[in-house]
Order: structure tokens, then sequence, then C-alpha cells
């Protein structure tokens, strides 16, 4: 009887783990900050200074 339970737990918690890790994911994925391109390379170059 306890070994049926573990087994549930352990199935269980394979399906519902993943499940909590892709909606982190997802949420963190929600929540990034689109820019255009120049932006972007402006970013990513932290080495140079900017010019307007």
């Amino acid at each position: 009887m306890a070994g049926e339970g573990l087994v549930v737990l352990f199935v269980l918690l394979g399906l519902v783990g993943p499940l909590v890790l892709y909606l982190l994911v997802r949420s963190e994925h929600d929540q990034r900050e689109e820019m255009d391109r120049e932006s972007a390379e402006r970013a990513a170059r932290r080495d140079t200074e900017e010019q307007e």
C-alpha cells in the first residue's frame, strides 16, 4: 500500500515539475524588453559611448 502511494507521488512530481519549470520560463519570456536593432547593438556593446 505504501509502495503504491510512493509511485503515485513520483509520477505526480514527474508530471508537475516540468510544467512548473515551463511556466516559470514562460513568465520570464513575457517580461523581456523589445528594442530596435540600433538599441540592441548599443546595449550589447557596453564599451562604446552613446552618440545622439
